[in-house]
């Protein structure tokens, strides 16, 4: 035995890294393993566009000197339309970000062991009781926390993650400065995060625009292997070529430069999760997933899913005699539900039948969004089905049909 915690954490990314934050604030002996190197971290994992929200920024007390830029709008784009809608919100320098919540959990106690790729769980009696890491070597905890992202190796070999190749998603993103921000015929984007749903740059998905500060943005697209993607793809062109269609035919893009070192890829799920915990054991972050089906927000969710483990971990471990049966852990799955991702299912929905939608509708829906009031809107995004009704019209029948047909076949 090389080790023996409260809570073993493998993973340093937003979710692994708050959650040995709120649980080292309550005084329990945590330590995270990470499979990067400490110098240089992140580089591997250095992946997110990084767009967030005051409210997350407020809720876990996240510095204002790692947001790049604090943003005033968010707008959405179709081929030929555009919505703005006034929303405050923050890029965050990613890199910085996760490098903050490893220095802020260490400050409150938390251990964090880099150069430390976990394996496999170790189980006794069906409950797990720590990890095997870096070939051989073993640590033990209380509770084992699966916090690695999409390939949670953890979580799979427990059967706890049920994580489908053809629901994952892929994204690229680079960095520019020349940007033209407020170009003739497009929406301002100035001091905004846009996204912009367009078969022609990510079949199958959406491209987006954050302003980083001056004339400095990521840029950046992402696409499931899905039914559109099918539908529309070019089967010549990557996802990186893909991006440079998009540079090369979008005059906004006429005079950037990329950035030096400022390239970014990964993937993440689309869909609901499984299973979320079992005896000694929960699963969080992206392992899970908690990424926000419609908009691909996934910080914030990972950071809620984070919290509510540390929370059912805090409850598990209070008592004399400890209680960490999946009986006492399914609180964290109730917390997921109700506080992590409400109404995932009507939200995957409305994800699937955005993404099987042409060109033409995106230009449609947008048209919709900007002669509706913001309260339907915002009960649409929540996952309201009488407000999502009120985005459909008749002619979406044969794409409700092949929605129908595409959730049979799954």
């Amino acid at each position: 035995m090389d080790d023996s915690v409260d809570v073993l954490i493998a993973g340093a990314g937003p979710a692994g890294a708050q959650c040995a934050r709120d649980l080292a604030a309550r005084d329990y002996d945590v330590t995270v393993l990470e499979t990067e190197p400490e110098e240089g971290f992140p580089r591997q994992s250095n992946k997110s566009t990084g767009g967030t929200f005051p409210s997350m920024l407020t809720a876990f007390g996240i510095p204002d000197d790692v947001v790049m830029n604090f943003t005033d709008n968010i707008v959405i784009e179709s081929p030929n339309e555009h919505f703005t809608q006034e929303q405050p919100g923050g890029v965050l320098d990613f890199g910085a970000f996760k490098r903050w919540l490893v220095e802020d959990g260490r400050e409150k106690g938390a251990q964090f062991r880099f150069d430390a790729r976990v394996s496999n769980p170790i189980t006794e009696g069906g409950e797990v009781i720590g990890v095997q890491y870096d070939g051989s070597r073993e640590a033990y905890a209380d509770v084992v926390i699966d916090a690695t992202g999409p390939s949670a190796p953890l979580a799979r070999a427990l059967g706890v993650s049920e994580l489908k190749r053809g629901k994952q998603a892929i994204g690229i993103e680079y960095e520019f400065e020349g940007v033209d921000l407020d170009a003739p015929g497009y929406a301002d984007l100035t001091d905004a995060m846009m996204l912009r749903l367009d078969h022609s740059y990510a079949p199958g998905g959406y491209a987006w625009i954050f302003h980083t500060g001056a004339d400095t943005a990521k840029v950046g697209l992402c696409y499931i292997q899905n039914e559109s993607y099918r539908r529309y793809v070019d089967t010549d062109r990557t996802v990186d070529g893909y991006l440079q269609h998009w540079l090369d035919t979008d005059p906004r893009f006429a005079n950037a430069e990329q950035i030096a070192g400022r390239n970014h890829r990964g993937s993440a799920h689309i869909q609901p999760p499984g299973s979320l915990c079992t005896d000694g054991f929960m699963a969080i972050g992206d392992a899970v997933p908690s990424i926000d089906p419609l908009w691909g927000e996934g910080i914030h969710k990972g950071m809620r899913s984070a919290r509510a483990a540390a929370i059912t971990a805090d409850r598990a471990l209070t008592p004399d005699d400890r209680d960490t049966s999946a009986e006492s852990l399914s609180l964290y799955e109730q917390f997921w539900h109700e506080y992590v991702a409400p109404r995932q299912n009507a939200r995957l929905m409305m994800t699937e039948l955005l993404y099987l939608a042409p060109n033409e509708r995106y230009d449609d829906l947008l048209r919709d969004l900007n002669r509706l009031d913001w309260e339907t809107l915002s009960k649409a995004n929540e996952g309201n089905k009488l407000a999502m009704l009120r985005l459909l019209q008749r002619e979406d029948l044969p794409l409700l049909a092949r929605y129908v047909k595409h959730r049979l076949a799954d």
